[in-house]
């Protein structure tokens, strides 16, 4: 019998990439890879890597834990996913972490930039609007778990803090200031006043390169001054700080454990996301047949390029195992303690579990014992310890604090070339929009951005 040079394994729907409209796509094992097959009536047939690791793949379907939805709902499900966006009724996951653009203006034009910033695009959003939008976020989630200022670049905003109090006034249990740096690293000041807003604050840095050619293609600039007069200044600050990285294969995807060991070194940094380039937006040095790369592959890179993290500590996250994937590890005493691997995977579905078994490790647990030695169980300090496991977590051990632990996150944001609606419907990075609707990262930037929106209603009248 003839037989087909793949194996079949799944179905879902997706996008055609040039029209955007819905089609159907088959998920087929070939040669150790994932890909999509999908074919549209006018552009044809399409095969799109969407993963190096087919057990890994494999894997993240049991991942999947019962859905948290949002409180309340801003639009109505009428023409079907990714069209109704708002959040729908079928959205099938609340907002982990919600960005605020509160500009559409930057201080840079970078050749990469999903939101097409400029100083010439747009405008800056008007104090009571941005209000709005952060009281839209409250209402649908009552006590919103991250919140994320953005833009543009938000601190060139001429209310900055204006809206940087209000957020705070809020019941926000974690709130991040999105920025490439420079107003950071060049006014110490202004970064002083940022610390005000600590605890729960963080500033989620723009962190790409440690090359000069890089940063030219991603940010049309060198910033590597600016990088490092920024870190100096957060570390003197001691302020909680994530490294961001846009990741774009063939031209950055070397310096993964080069930037994760340089995230250790730096007092205020608790951790790196890595962010395959999303195919959206301004993208001037990008081919999506030989650039692209899937959140598969900067998971083996990352395996291969540190000695510290393995398979084990590399991990889906349930709320959407297709885009994200998390791994912690504690910094104790100038060393570092994976501890991602000591949790049982299947109490990550169940938040009342999360059973830490780190005395697999002895020299571990014997740090352990030594934190929790001021009046405190190992068996106490299990209990707290439950609390770090998450995106964001919150450190309730008395000896133990956010400045002892460390992630790693992947954030696989997906567009038209991998688009996947059972991904899409799990989405958990949405972005509130200027009409205060509550919209999932990657149909934002597809179809409801204003150049997208005569698109999208057409789309509409054709579901």
């Amino acid at each position: 019998m003839p037989t087909r040079k793949y194996t079949y394994y799944d179905f879902t729907l997706s996008l055609c990439p040039e029209c955007l409209r819905r089609v159907d796509a088959k998920i087929v094992f070939e040669n150790g890879n994932v890909y999509m097959l999908k074919r549209c009536n006018e552009h044809g047939n399409s095969k799109v890597l969407i993963a190096d690791d087919i057990e890994y793949y494999k894997n993240i379907r049991n991942y999947n834990k019962p859905s948290e939805t949002s409180y309340k709902f801003n639009t109505q499900t009428h023409y079907g996913c990714p069209y109704d966006c708002g959040l729908c009724p079928d959205h099938e996951q609340h907002s982990c972490l919600t960005v605020v653009e509160v500009t559409d203006r930057c201080n840079l034009t970078c050749p990469t930039c999903y939101a097409g910033s400029s100083p010439t695009y747009g405008r800056h959003r008007t104090f009571d609007e941005v209000k709005a939008m952060l009281d839209t976020i409250v209402r649908n989630e009552k006590e919103p778990d991250v919140v994320q200022i953005s833009g543009g670049e938000p601190t060139i905003h001429p209310q900055f803090w204006e809206i940087m109090d209000y957020a705070k006034s809020l019941p926000i249990r974690h709130l991040m200031l999105n920025t490439n740096g420079i107003k950071i690293a060049k006014d110490f000041e202004f970064a002083k006043r940022l610390k005000t807003y600590t605890p729960d604050f963080e500033i989620y840095l723009q962190f790409d390169s440690f090359e000069n050619n890089v940063l030219h293609e991603l940010r049309g600039a060198d910033l590597w001054d600016i990088r490092v007069q920024a870190l100096e200044n957060l570390n003197a600050l001691n302020l909680s700080t994530t490294l961001v990285v846009t990741l774009q294969k063939g031209l950055n995807d070397h310096e993964i454990g080069k930037i994760i060991d340089y995230a250790l070194q730096q007092k205020c940094v608790r951790g790196v996301t890595f962010q395959p380039t999303q195919i959206a937006g301004r993208l001037e040095n990008f081919n999506p047949e030989t650039d692209r790369m899937t959140l598969t592959e900067v998971r083996r890179k990352i395996m291969e390029q540190t000695d510290i993290f393995t398979g084990d500590d590399l991990l889906p996250v349930p709320c959407n195992p297709d885009a994200l994937v998390m791994g912690y590890a504690l910094k104790l005493d100038g060393e570092v303690f994976p501890l991602t691997r000591y949790i049982n995977p299947n109490d990550l579905l169940d938040n009342s579990k999360n059973t830490i078994i780190y005395e697999q490790d002895e020299q571990l647990h014997g740090k352990m014992i030594e934190l929790f030695s001021t009046g405190n169980s190992v068996e106490v300090a299990e209990e707290n310890l439950k609390s770090i496991m998450c995106c964001l977590p919150n450190i309730d051990a008395p000896n133990l604090g956010y400045d002892n632990l460390f992630r790693i996150i992947i954030m696989q944001f997906i567009d038209a070339y991998n688009f996947d609606v059972r991904a899409i419907k799990k989405s958990c990075v949405h972005i509130v929009d200027k009409d205060n609707k509550i919209i999932p990262f990657e149909t934002m930037n597809l179809l409801y951005r204003d150049d997208k929106r005569e698109r999208l209603e057409e789309l509409k009248q054709k579901a």
